[in-house]
């Protein structure tokens, strides 16, 4: 049986990730920085789907958690056949209003840690001629807005990259970028969503089941919605300040708005 490790898996498409692996018969990896959440959301999924599911207390946005997923990675004892770099977080407010340490955490765990732990995992994959990795970017790599789509642009760029230079290996590597997703992600930023419309949100489950599709026919790039993949196609033909411009107007009509430090 084959075993899956996700990142940031009690919430979002880390959780739908883990719900969908067990499903389909994947021992489990977890991980997290909340340990209670991450032990109940284990023994839900090994109650409901009969795998196993073990817990790693993590936070990627330190050289000590990362460490501990790069050493459970290395373990050749207990491989693991998928790698999910799911952990990510976006700060509330533009460039200068956050303050360059927030900006530093953020590309610690966006850019540093998906580095640090595919290349972890990708090491013990080719020496058994199989693996996957999916990294979790966003449609906001293709747009020039900020730290956050510029982070993300570096995770597509680095797995498109690294899967040229690992092909006929048996492992494939695949960049995931989804547009607004039903999840905790702007909650969790103090952003409020009430002007985004309906048509631009996905649901989380789909977005797995069109990623893990994307993997297994051995795409490096997995846009899961027509409606967003004709956003990206346009962002290629449209001149980037202009585009620019137009992004950074749409993000003021839809994009997350922020909430008070009451809410």
């Amino acid at each position: 049986m084959t075993t899956a490790l996700i990142t940031g898996a009690t919430a979002g498409l880390g959780a739908a990730f883990a719900r969908r692996l067990a499903r389909d018969g994947h021992n489990l990896v977890l991980v997290a920085r909340d340990e209670r959440r991450l032990s109940d959301h284990a023994t839900e999924l090994h109650d409901m789907h009969g795998v196993e599911v073990s817990v790693l207390s993590a936070d990627l946005s330190t050289d000590e958690g990362i460490a501990a997923v790069e050493e459970r990675l290395s373990d050749r004892r207990h491989p693991v056949d998928l790698l999910v770099n799911n952990a990510g977080f976006g700060n509330k407010g533009g460039y200068l209003d956050v303050p360059v340490a927030d900006e530093l955490t953020m590309l610690k765990v966006h850019c540093e840690a998906v580095l640090r732990l595919t290349t972890a995992g990708v090491r013990q994959m080719r020496e058994r001629g199989r693996g996957g990795v999916v990294n979790v970017a966003s449609v906001a790599a293709f747009l020039p807005r900020g730290t956050y789509g510029a982070s993300k642009a570096w995770v597509v760029q680095f797995t498109q990259g690294a899967a040229q230079d690992l092909a006929g290996s048996g492992v494939r590597l695949l960049a995931l970028c989804p547009g607004f997703v039903r999840t905790e992600f702007h909650q969790r930023a103090g952003m409020g969503t009430g002007n985004i419309p309906n048509w631009m949100w996905l649901e989380a489950d789909r977005v797995v089941d069109a990623a893990l599709k994307d993997l297994a026919r051995g795409r490096t790039l997995s846009v899961p919605d027509p409606r967003y993949k004709t956003l990206i196609g346009a962002s290629k033909l449209v001149p980037r300040n202009l585009m620019g411009r137009v992004s950074s107007r749409s993000g003021r009509k839809y994009g997350p708005t922020r909430t008070s430090d009451d809410d």
